[in-house]
């Protein structure tokens, strides 16, 4: 059988052209017929096996370049739009009051998960199609189904966390189509569970998947447990959580493992975590579902723009009190490239909010591991033989006052110099590209899209809501043994304090903008904590909550596809 597709968003501006074609060639010859023979193609592709591991591959690839890579990364970009971090660069440029359904720059998501379902959906024809062939058994014709309903509702579950009621699209599209409507999230929601339930009954176990970092049970049942949070089901959120936590062998790491490059000589076990090369070892235990980066190849391979986007634009500092250029970088064939190659070449994009550089902190702040220096880089150095300032601390009240120095505070603090969470998205002296650019502000270490210690978190979450107090303690003080922080006791828990501790554990790693809505905090934290100097609380207002739907998106159906409220 062969299938046409719309190979674009769901709502695809090319329709109007696709039927005037269909009615200029409209007709049964075969020569008019193509059959793509030289190309990749789903007709020549996904009609065997070995064609539709290679498709799901493809959604692997697609999922983690658009969550990790790119100046409008999801994992980064969305976080900016949060309490934890506003974009440092530009601080009044990134903010609510440019969320607009025409403004492109917030395009990304919606079409990203779109085009993401699409595929999946593209793909599960092919597998539930009988002239399919190539199957070594009945179990890998469905672990292959279960793998790509995950992604389909790993999509589906952003989105809905985003826009609210959302056009549910559950068959491959392969004829024009403009009739697209909003369906109610509970709908939504329940076809998200089924398709995630399949996925946990025929997904292999971990430890057994084809290759690293395939889906397993696990990472079904911990994707579960997120929608079953969102959803309000929280007696459910906690058997899923609980399925990922006993069933499995996953644990967290409490010592040190792998081969990671304690560059500061001070390292610990949360260092180990995230230092290239241990994400994927067989003794890390804590890893649910890793990104593959691969190194950097000339054949391809794949890059995360992690530090470019969390860390501070120290380069950029300028000259140091006695006039000598604060920071040389390293000598590379007798010149001095003005990078260190300890901090890569950071952008400021992602600038963190005083909340989570200090308040979160403040009552373990010498003794949580997670506080430390090789992993929370707080302190920035003159570097330059010539001045007399070489070796000191970057202090900007050495430069006098800001009336008289002629410095800009607002760039100094948000851009050049703020605390930089260098253990977890940085790679220090592990340059792989662009030696004179100390690798560009890239990093071609693997990093997590699940791992143990956000199950915990996200039990917790569920038994705050139940009013199981003691049970959320107990499983958020396992999280902070491992960091050496003080235990804290049922009275201490609250969806504040559990905020406060993902921050302390899951900070760069988490899109947080889904973890406030579906706890009610959404609005709250950001005019709470988002201390943004140039738009505070990055000017949200309430309607916000939910993103409008992209205009183009809403034309191209003729209006059935209605927008959020606040945005028309």
């Amino acid at each position: 059988m062969k299938y046409n597709f719309i190979s674009n968003t769901i709502f695809s501006k090319l329709v109007a052209v696709t039927l005037l074609l269909g009615g200029l060639f409209g007709c049964n010859d075969d020569f008019l017929e193509e059959k793509p023979l030289d190309f990749l193609s789903p007709e020549n592709t996904y009609t065997e096996a070995s064609g539709i591991k290679l498709g799901i591959n493809g959604l692997h690839n697609y999922l983690r370049d658009a969550l990790y890579y790119g100046g409008d990364a999801i994992v980064y970009f969305y976080s900016s739009m949060a309490d934890v971090s506003y974009n440092g660069e530009n601080p009044g440029g990134v903010t609510y009051e440019v969320l607009t359904p025409t403004n492109s720059l917030f395009y990304k998501l919606w079409n990203n998960m779109y085009m993401l379902i699409s595929r999946s959906n593209e793909l599960l024809l092919y597998i539930d199609d009988e002239a399919t062939t190539g199957w070594e058994s009945a179990g890998q014709q469905a672990m292959y189904k279960g793998e790509v309903l995950f992604f389909r509702a790993y999509a589906y579950r952003l989105l809905a966390s985003f826009y609210g009621d959302i056009p549910l699209v559950t068959e491959a599209v392969s004829t024009p189509k403009t009739d697209f409507v909003r369906t109610p999230l509970k709908e939504v929601y329940a076809q998200v569970e089924n398709d995630l339930l399949f996925a946990t009954q025929h997904l292999p176990d971990p430890g057994k998947e084809d290759e690293k970092g395939r889906i397993t049970k696990g990472a079904a049942f911990q994707l579960l447990s997120e929608v079953y949070l969102q959803a309000g089901e929280y007696q459910k959120a906690v058997d899923a959580s609980t399925h990922v936590i006993e069933d499995f062998g996953y644990r967290l790491m409490t010592e040190r493992f792998g081969s990671t490059n304690d560059v500061f000589g001070t390292g610990d076990v949360f260092l180990d975590l995230f230092a290239y090369g241990n994400q994927n070892l067989n003794e890390n235990k804590e890893a649910i579902w890793v990104a593959q980066f691969a190194a950097n190849l000339s054949d391809g391979g794949g890059k995360n723009n992690g530090p470019r986007r969390h860390g501070p634009r120290y380069y950029s500092l300028g000259n140091d009190p006695a006039g000598y250029t604060c920071i040389l970088g390293e000598l590379i064939d007798g010149k001095y490239t003005g990078y260190t190659d300890t901090l890569s070449r950071p952008v400021s994009w992602s600038r963190p909010t005083y909340y989570v550089t200090h308040k979160v902190w403040e009552s373990d702040w010498d003794n949580d591991m997670r506080n430390a220096p090789h992993n929370i880089k707080r302190t920035f150095y003159f570097q330059n033989p010539e001045s007399p300032y070489n070796g000191q601390a970057i202090d900007f009240s050495l430069w006098g006052s800001y009336e008289t120095n002629g410095r800009n505070q607002m760039k100094d603090t948000c851009n050049y110099i703020y605390p930089y969470w260098i253990g977890k998205v940085g790679d220090p002296c592990h340059v792989q590209a662009e030696p004179l650019r100390s690798g560009a502000g890239y990093t071609w270490k693997d990093c997590y899209f699940m791992r143990l210690a956000e199950t915990y978190l996200n039990r917790a979450e569920a038994y705050i809501q139940l009013g199981e107090m003691q049970k959320a303690a107990d499983d958020i003080n396992v999280v902070r043994s491992r960091a050496n922080a003080k235990p804290i006791t049922a009275s201490d828990v609250s969806i504040d304090y559990l905020l406060d501790e993902r921050v302390r554990e899951l900070y760069t790693e988490e899109i947080r903008d889904v973890v406030l809505r579906r706890t009610g905090k959404f609005l709250e934290y950001l005019r709470k904590y988002n201390d943004n100097p140039q738009a505070p609380a990055m000017n949200v207002r309430d309607y916000n909550i939910l993103w409008p739907i992209p205009q183009t998106e809403i034309d191209a159906t003729g209006g059935a596809l209605t927008q959020n409220p606040g945005y028309n």
